[in-house]
């Protein structure tokens, strides 16, 4: 059976035809009409045409992209970079538990800020939770980094991130150097390639022997405070009562009403006196984890609940644990405790950085190793 229309008097198509049901669809002879309907409409067979089409495969449209994003590495760049700073990760990569990078800096950083603010570390970008425990190394990625090409900050030579360290260092022909006279005082440095020049016309070798005193006694004041500190250890080694012990800090928090966050030791016995240790992050400031520059200060407290009978001269140090790989600069300090001076005054913790303060920050709780000398009259 078939179903014919017929088309309106003065139209361009003299008829349509309807097939059999299942059929095809016959246009007649004058189905120009139909075409243009569907040209008007900007339906496309073939995909092409003056407009993309926003029914187009996935597929399509990426291609259509590939061509104006430019070089492979700096595509890389966008996918491989920290989720935080941004940044192509310089050491170690780390990932949440959906996949998104952060750098060792960044993800140590979100750690401490955590602890600071006694929340749960989260993903800056999906804000799953984030823990040295959830979060795992991509060594991929790492590896990945490691090859994309770097620009040497001398010669703007391109190399791969992997070597570009032993050729800023060793083989790049503008890197700074210093003359081989410095240790008699010479201020030059300049680019690697002039070094041989300089140095064959460096007056500083034809100098007397009373102009290079001078300069000689300068640069040797730093090594005499080093070498001062390290006989003074050696000193206090040679001490009769010495005691030392690991000691965990552990966070809390004041009960005022602005909290303030506080470190403090459980009781721990050295030469048969009960002590205690305090720290603060930023000498007690209200909101430490809105500063980047972190600092950690330290008390020590003498709790033995017996009266000191005499005064207790002590020199004390704190180390880092044995565990642990935060950078610590020994620094001694001295006390005489008694019944009126139980506390000694707050010490910074010499850390070298804000870096490294937030690698203890980070932790649950924060091991460190006191030595304790008792100084007998």
């Amino acid at each position: 059976m078939e179903l014919g229309v017929a088309a309106a008097p003065g139209s361009s198509s003299s008829g349509l035809g309807v097939g059999p049901v299942g059929g095809a669809l016959d246009a007649g002879p004058g189905s120009a009409g139909l075409a243009g309907i569907q040209e008007e409409s900007g339906v496309r067979r073939d995909g092409s045409g003056s407009e993309a089409d926003p029914d187009a495969p996935p597929k399509k449209r990426v291609r259509q992209q590939e061509g104006e994003a430019g070089k492979l590495e700096e595509r890389l760049y966008s996918v491989l970079c920290c989720t935080v700073c941004l940044d192509l990760p310089k050491a170690s990569v780390y990932q949440c538990t959906n996949g998104h990078l952060m750098c060792t800096g960044c993800f140590i950083h979100l750690l401490a800020d955590a602890r600071l603010k006694e929340e749960q570390a989260t993903c800056p970008n999906c804000r799953c939770e984030i823990s040295k425990s959830l979060c795992c190394r991509n060594l991929a990625v790492e590896k990945a980094v490691s090859e994309l090409p770097s620009e040497c900050s001398y010669c703007l030579k391109q190399f791969p991130r992997s070597s570009l360290e032993r050729h800023q260092t060793e083989e790049c022909q503008d890197r700074v150097t210093q003359c081989k006279y410095k240790r008699i005082g010479c201020p030059w440095q300049g680019p690697f390639h002039e070094l041989s020049a300089h140095e064959a016309e460096c007056s500083h070798p034809s100098k007397t022997g009373m102009e290079l005193m001078g300069i000689l006694d300068e640069m040797d004041q730093s090594h005499r405070r080093e070498l001062q500190l390290y006989n003074s250890i050696f000193s206090l080694l040679c001490f009769e009562k010495i005691g030392f012990t690991e000691v965990q800090f552990r966070p809390y928090r004041t009960d005022d009403f602005i909290t303030r966050l506080y470190y403090e030791t459980p009781r721990f016995t050295v030469l048969n006196q009960t002590w205690v240790l305090k720290g603060r992050v930023n000498d007690s400031e209200r909101n430490p984890n809105l500063s980047c520059k972190r600092t950690l200060s330290f008390q020590l407290i003498l709790k033995s609940k017996s009266k000191v009978n005499s005064a207790l001269e002590c020199s004390f140090l704190l180390l880092k644990g044995p565990y642990d790989d935060v950078k610590i600069k020994p620094v001694i300090q001295h006390h005489v405790f008694s019944n009126d001076a139980n506390e000694t005054e707050y010490a910074l913790l010499p850390i070298n950085d804000s870096v490294e303060c937030n690698k203890l920050l980070a932790a649950k709780n924060i091991n460190l190793r006191l030595f304790i000398f008792q100084i007998q009259k």
